[in-house]
């Protein structure tokens, strides 16, 4: 039986060009998601073996959006594909449980290699990877977690992508007053007392681009 495969990319272009070579190589394409809540959803209902699953999506990051699926369904192995090396980006990634993080710069063959090992339940990075995971052991980044729950770090993404208390009420299901106290206790445990400080820590942390 082929093994199943959900793909996460807000790019449609690089939706196809991963669907084409995952067919090629024998792998059934089971959904295609535009951003993380899309990908939690489709994870649910369609329990793919594998979610293959972008750094930097809309609404819910691949951190976040990889965690939530691999609490609610055990069976299903993510791969987080990313343009970024940084080694926290890379720690935050190994503690949400994620165990394969492939870089987009790195041949295609890298991608079925990084699905090959999760299938056998292993890690796998990308080769360029080993010393960025070296230096940020190193450098004590491994031990550095955000120190914000859940429900807050949607709410700061959400913040940082430029969504107003009330949008993110609607995208959270949750009142406005609900919404803006999330982003109250976000500001206090950041120590960050203005917008602009917020979307930099976003983007530092890889929940969205610059």
């Amino acid at each position: 039986m082929a093994v199943r495969v959900l793909i996460a990319d807000d790019h449609a272009l690089i939706r196809e060009s991963f669907r084409a070579l995952l067919e090629r190589r024998g792998y059934e394409v089971a959904g295609e998601a535009v951003n993380g809540q899309d990908a939690v959803r489709l994870a649910r209902e369609l329990k793919p073996d594998v979610a293959l699953i972008d750094l930097s999506m809309p609404l819910l990051n691949g951190v976040d959006a990889g965690r939530e699926i691999q609490r609610a369904h055990k069976d299903v192995h993510v791969v987080l594909l990313t343009m970024h090396a940084e080694g926290h980006l890379m720690a935050a990634a190994l503690r949400a449980g994620i165990r394969a993080y492939v870089l987009k710069s790195q041949p295609t063959e890298d991608l079925v290699l990084a699905i090959r090992a999760v299938m056998r339940r292993q890690m796998y990075l990308s080769p360029e990877l080993s010393q960025f995971a070296v230096d940020a052991c190193l450098n004590g980044d491994a031990a550095l977690p955000c120190p914000l729950a859940r429900r807050e770090r949607q709410v700061l993404q959400l913040v940082a992508e430029g969504k107003t208390s009330k949008e993110i009420g609607v995208v959270l299901g949750v009142g406005t007053k609900t919404a803006e106290s999330y982003r109250a206790r976000v500001m206090k445990k950041l120590d960050i007392h203005d917008i602009a400080g917020l979307v930099r820590y976003a983007i530092r942390e890889g929940m969205v681009q610059a």
